[in-house]
């Protein structure tokens, strides 16, 4: 298990996943709307899991109606929240981390970061400006 797993489950108030195939469980088990107050916890603005996680109409219709987050929505806070702990461990704290996560960068045709999250394609993207940064590569 690697430390990122150790933090996600940290995060999501989770037995830490030691697997990939852990993570798809705790996606493919949808996750309870309250993993979203657990993202404003960790920083994220409301806004922001609006436009990247869950509109906030919606998430107030599934508390609600005590329904769990859909399989896309849960697969968008793991997203998210791995590619903070990975900005976290790069930056060294959340602070720094979550500045780079919002700030529009020329690599991503001067969009944020945290912006492209919402799909997998975009995490990607990201997640692989982040390990070339961590290489030097790139500021």
């Amino acid at each position: 298990m690697n430390a990122a797993n150790v933090q996600i489950g940290d995060w999501l108030g989770l037995r830490p996943p030691a697997t990939e195939t852990e993570i798809l469980r705790i996606v493919e088990g949808r996750l309870a709307p309250s993993a979203i107050k657990r993202l404003v916890a960790l920083g994220l603005q409301q806004a922001e899991i609006d436009a990247v996680i869950i509109p906030r109409r919606t998430l107030q219709h599934r508390r609600s109606r005590r329904e769990k987050l859909t399989v896309e929505e849960s697969d968008r806070v793991l997203r998210a929240i791995r590619v903070l702990s990975l900005a976290e461990s790069i930056y060294g704290n959340r602070e720094r981390a979550l500045a780079w996560l919002r700030k529009p960068h020329v690599r991503l045709d001067g969009r944020a970061p945290l912006s492209l999250l919402n799909t997998d394609t975009g995490s990607r993207i990201v997640d692989e400006l982040l390990i070339q940064i961590d290489d030097g590569m790139f500021v």
